[in-house]
């Protein structure tokens, strides 16, 4: 599992550390594995180029002392100071010692060469982006800029790519698109989530030892292969129907029978022991799942089910939703059930509750607009799980999951207790019409296994993309629920 911390916390676990080791040896720690990177993305250190942007401050002098030891390999290093005046003068003896070269930004009055600084930029087989640190809020500045528009290499970013926010993942202004990011101790939440996330490219955590002295509880993490696979449901040789789980589907309307369709293709793949559904699109559910049992309504009426997924396609139908939000029993609530349904309601329920937006409906539910979602999606995220009560899994280029403290969740405590989740197995071929409603399917099914709410919706996300992945190319939503089989097989596989 990757797990992040925030800002504070990685300093003062920093300043813990810095306090029982030689001056100088956890920066030291930094460039190693910072340079060992560099290294084996130039392949062969000896007469390449590299160039190294410089701020001021620690995330500079990593770059220097970095360079410093490609220089001792052989690698023609140039340094750009972009604040002179405050740029780590141990890095810079070390890179000045090491052969390294050192130019200024234009526009400083410092001593120093006053060569142009843009063809040596543009002739480098790397460049290092060691401009802002994990501190540093907003964008580039207007020189930073122009200097990062003369790269035409790829870029390794030291800690975080320079213009994006550690905490939060938003970008505000230019910011630095790395091929790679060498970030150290712990990774930062905005490394994992959307906007920040597309600059910051390949990602390279590098221990320096700060491990004992985080706490236990990040707060982002992200699960991997393994953690999903833990908690993978699998029956056993005790198991039937019932045991496995029986998922209500309340889905689809006259205009949209195809969200049923595609809602039961996903519980069913998602592993539920049967599948109940209620609703105007029986026929079509039936023509395409013969093992679905199919009810005219109303929900309550239809029988024994342990948990319920609603919304996907339902159109206006109120009555529908309000029969399930009144069940005591796990509820995913998707699409159009998300506009019908009343904040209040949500609160009041005793069972957990899982909502699955869009940016779109994020914004609508919190009141906000579309691009603030989109911008600021761990934000959005843990608002609209604070205000419901529920669990919220938001739904795009990063899925986001937070836990709102519903009730049999985690006692209804604070939202703040259950780290965010970030799913990392998403794909740009899982944005097309009905993908939505299979999700909501399979994670209605997960619920109906069992799984609490946080898990159910960070399983179903994960396998919701690996499914994205395996899916032929283009891929409509019935290949991605068709997929889900693949994906279910190769976490299965271990």
């Amino acid at each position: 599992m990757r797990t992040a911390y925030s800002v504070e916390t990685v300093r003062a676990a920093e300043r813990e550390l810095m306090g029982r080791l030689p001056d100088g040896a956890l920066m030291r720690r930094a460039a190693a594995g910072l340079a060992a990177a560099c290294a084996g993305m130039l392949g062969r250190t000896y007469g390449s180029r590299v160039v190294l942007l410089v701020g001021s401050g620690d995330n500079g002098g990593d770059a220097l002392y970095a360079g410093a030891r490609l220089a001792r390999r052989g690698a023609g290093v140039s340094a750009v100071l972009l604040s002179p005046e405050k740029v780590h003068e141990g890095g810079l003896a070390a890179l000045r010692a090491a052969g390294g070269r050192v130019l200024v930004a234009p526009g400083a009055v410092v001593e120093g060469e006053s060569a142009p600084v843009e063809p040596v930029i543009a002739r480098a087989d790397l460049v290092v982006d060691g401009i802002v640190g994990i501190g540093g809020k907003g964008g580039l500045r207007p020189v930073a800029v122009e200097l990062t528009d003369a790269v035409r290499a790829p870029v390794v970013s030291v800690d975080l790519p320079s213009g994006v926010d550690a905490d939060t993942g938003e970008v505000r202004g230019v910011a630095v698109r790395a091929d790679a990011t060498v970030t150290f101790g712990a990774y930062k939440p905005g490394l994992l989530a959307d906007p920040a996330r597309e600059h910051a490219g390949a990602l390279r955590l590098v221990d320096i030892g700060l491990g004992p002295y985080l706490p236990p509880d990040p707060v982002v993490e992200a699960l991997q292969h393994a953690d999903v696979a833990a908690l993978l449901p699998r029956p056993g040789a005790e198991s039937d129907k019932y045991r496995r789980g029986v998922v209500g589907i309340v889905a689809g309307s006259a205009r949209y029978p195809g969200a049923a369709v595609l809602a039961v293709s996903g519980a069913l793949r998602g592993g539920a022991g049967a599948v109940r559904y209620v609703g105007p699109a029986a026929d079509a559910v039936i023509a395409r799942h013969p093992e679905t049992l199919v009810s005219a309504g109303p929900p309550s009426k239809a029988g024994r089910v342990q948990a319920w997924a609603v919304g996907s396609g339902l159109g206006d139908d109120k009555d529908r939703l309000r029969d399930v939000l009144a069940a005591d029993v796990p509820l995913l609530i998707d699409a159009d059930g998300l506009r019908l349904a009343d904040e209040a309601a949500l609160r009041a329920r005793t069972s957990p509750t899982v909502l699955t937006p869009h940016a779109g409906e994020a914004a609508a539910l919190l009141g906000w607009e579309r691009e603030d979602v989109e911008a600021r999606r761990l934000a959005a995220t843990r608002e609209l799980a604070l205000r419901t009560g529920a669990t919220v899994l938001l739904k795009g280029s990063t899925t986001v999951v937070a836990d709102g403290g519903s009730a049999g969740e985690r006692g209804g405590g604070p939202a703040e207790a259950a780290p965010v989740r970030i799913n990392p197995t998403g794909t740009g071929w899982l944005a097309t019409a009905g993908t939505g409603d299979v999700l909501a399917g399979l994670v209605g099914a997960l619920l109906a296994a069992g799984l609490n709410g946080r898990d159910a919706a960070s399983v179903g996300a994960y396998v919701h993309g690996m499914a994205g992945r395996f899916a032929p190319r283009p891929a409509g939503a019935s290949d991605v629920a068709e997929a889900l089989s693949t994906a279910w097989k190769d976490l299965l596989a271990g």
